[in-house]
């Protein structure tokens, strides 16, 4: 049995201990993680195809899927960008996939981030999603820092949760251990 079935037997054996703790009275309301929402920005390099080929690479270790190259659609002068150039890659993470990324996030990659001291809880938006950003992408324990050094590149993690109350948003990942500070 791996570590996602086991997240999955926990949350669900401990389904009425969280009806009892939000005080909900239907079963059906418990708030669950839906997906998790990677992006990636390009920049001016998006038509550059050896930076492209190597962030698609590293993206699809971290993610252990294809990301989508999201293009523009039409030209802006005061960014630098045409039509049809590509601006940024996506990947969003349902289920199995979903889970194994956000155990492998927080006990495998927080710990590797320097000066870490928790996520602070004002990310959370107006909708009770949680955002956070990453400057560097090396920290995901499948990417050689060394090899990648030059091809770093940024991301934002959106991990929308299926509420409208902050509180039961910042329960349900407390429940996951997620690391607050």
């Amino acid at each position: 049995m791996s570590y996602i079935s086991k997240l999955k037997k926990f949350f669900l054996f401990n389904k009425k201990k969280i009806l009892k703790k939000l005080k909900i009275k239907n079963i059906m309301q418990i708030p669950k993680i839906s997906k998790i929402i990677i992006n990636v920005s390009l920049g001016l390099l998006g038509n550059n195809s050896i930076y492209l080929d190597s962030v698609l690479k590293n993206l699809s270790l971290i993610t252990s899927q294809k990301p989508l190259i999201i293009k523009s659609k039409k030209s802006i002068s005061n960014f630098k960008i045409r039509k049809n150039t590509n601006i940024a890659l996506k990947v969003t993470l349902r289920n199995d996939f979903m889970y194994d990324f956000l155990y492998k996030f927080i006990n495998l990659t927080c710990p590797r981030i320097r000066d870490f001291k928790g996520f602070p809880l004002s990310s959370f938006d107006e909708n009770c999603n949680f955002n956070l950003g990453l400057k560097e992408s090396y920290v995901f324990p499948e990417i050689n820092k060394f090899e990648n050094f030059k091809n770093n590149f940024g991301m934002n993690i959106t991990i929308v949760i299926s509420t409208y109350n902050i509180i039961h948003s910042k329960y349900i990942l407390n429940f996951f251990n997620f690391p607050f500070n």
